[in-house]
């Protein structure tokens, strides 16, 4: 959805966030990895089920992990989210 706006002698264009979900990892009190998703506030946020908040969160999941790097402490991130993704998609399957 795109909103147009008149300022001065510009058009300037609103363009909502492709993705809808947010993911990053953290260190909780345990020491252990975990994710957080954060949601965008959208213009449709209301008319989301939970199958589309899974979906979104794998697909946040997926675009976090390309940019976790293969060496170190990020390999641990990197088994978070693969664990993540993989217990996602193991209630996608029991919810569809």
């Amino acid at each position: 959805m795109i909103q147009l706006r008149w300022l001065g002698k510009f058009n300037i264009s609103e363009e909502e966030s492709p993705y809808d979900i947010v993911a990053k990892t953290c260190e909780c009190e345990n020491r252990r990895r975990k994710v957080t998703y954060s949601l965008i506030d959208t213009y449709h946020s209301l008319c989301h089920d939970k199958k589309d908040l899974i979906l979104g969160q794998i697909e946040a999941c997926q675009r976090l992990v390309k940019y976790i790097a293969k060496d170190g402490r990020d390999e641990i991130d990197r088994q978070a989210i693969l664990n993540e993704i993989d217990e996602l998609k193991m209630v996608l399957d029991q919810i569809q």
